[in-house]
């Protein structure tokens, strides 16, 4: 079979390689075949930070996957079914990876696999938002429109948000976010973004921030910044730092302000109710699929996502191309 390889920083090679197998794992194992998958932001560190040793294990990182079964040592899926799948290690980056029960799903009927895909990430989204309680009236603040950003735009909307504020340095993303039915964007990198959430809200500030950046460690002080008194920040961004030394901990203290953090949904719920979403075209996620490539093509993929090249938000490979 063949796999994506990180072989150095910044650099993935195809490579041939023996077929997996399934006869020695554990029961409720799955071998799945996918021919559709997506780059996350949660991939990137792989391929952008610099590692101890090199190469990286075959396949990683990719974990945003959709195809078939073909081996299964579980009651709940047999060879040939359709499956959204989480690979073991974010190791979906080959023609075929592990995975097990606890982490598949079967997946929607559809005619847009590539839509149908966004089930996984989204279902990180509903994992999240399950942890918010009511946002009706509420103005949210997001910052980072990348793709999980513009997923939180579209979805806090459908709860009810009364200002949905998205922030980015990149007007090519804010321009998307209207499509994902911000009320309001902000490029960051033009004035005051304090000041301009103020006079949004009227003074009110967010009753709700959302950290969709990661990656980096002063954010979350901007968040303290926009959240209003007794309001609630949402950490979904991915860190890369074990230990923010800056963050301003007194002040959200004494803000009485709630950080609710975020990360790996129940997939046997989230997943599911993501795909009837978009199934049922309550939530539109074609605005953000913006690049489709073929698995030969992961090189260029990361780079168009990483460097953030062609206005790229979310790039789809295609492993049938």
């Amino acid at each position: 079979m063949k796999a994506g390889q990180i072989v150095e920083r910044h650099q993935i090679e195809i490579v041939s390689v023996p077929d997996l197998g399934i006869a020695d794992q554990p029961s409720g194992t799955l071998l799945v075949k996918p021919y559709r998958g997506a780059i996350c932001g949660s991939d990137i560190p792989y391929f952008t930070l610099q590692h101890p040793s090199y190469p990286l294990p075959l396949g990683q990182s990719l974990h945003e996957c959709i195809g078939f079964v073909v081996d299964s040592k579980s009651s709940k899926f047999k060879e040939g079914d359709e499956v959204l799948s989480v690979p073991i290690g974010q190791t979906g980056l080959a023609e075929y990876f592990i995975s097990n029960d606890q982490l598949t799903v079967h997946l929607s009927p559809s005619d847009r696999p590539s839509e149908m895909l966004m089930s996984q990430p989204l279902g990180t989204v509903v994992w999240a938002c399950r942890k918010l309680g009511n946002l009706i009236h509420q103005n949210v603040v997001i910052l980072g429109q990348g793709p999980m950003g513009q997923m939180f735009t579209r979805f806090v909307s459908n709860l009810g948000a009364k200002t949905i504020i998205a922030t980015d340095l990149l007007p090519y993303r804010l321009e998307v976010s209207k499509q994902m039915h911000a009320t309001h964007t902000i490029d960051v990198s033009k004035g005051n973004l304090v000041e301009k959430v103020r006079e949004i809200t009227k003074g009110q500030m967010a009753d709700l921030v959302i950290e969709a950046v990661g990656h980096q460690t002063h954010t979350i002080n901007t968040c303290i910044d926009l959240v209003r008194r007794n309001g609630t920040i949402l950490a979904f961004g991915v860190p890369d730092e074990s230990v923010y030394e800056n963050f301003r901990y007194g002040d959200l203290f004494r803000q009485n302000i709630r950080l609710i953090s975020s990360v790996i949904p129940d997939a046997q719920t989230d997943y599911p109710l993501a795909m009837d979403m978009i199934a049922q075209n309550r939530i539109d996620v074609s605005p953000i699929l913006t690049h489709h490539l073929s698995f030969d093509e992961a090189q260029y993929g990361f780079e168009l996502f990483t460097f953030r090249q062609e206005e790229a938000i979310k790039v789809i490979l295609d492993f049938e191309a």
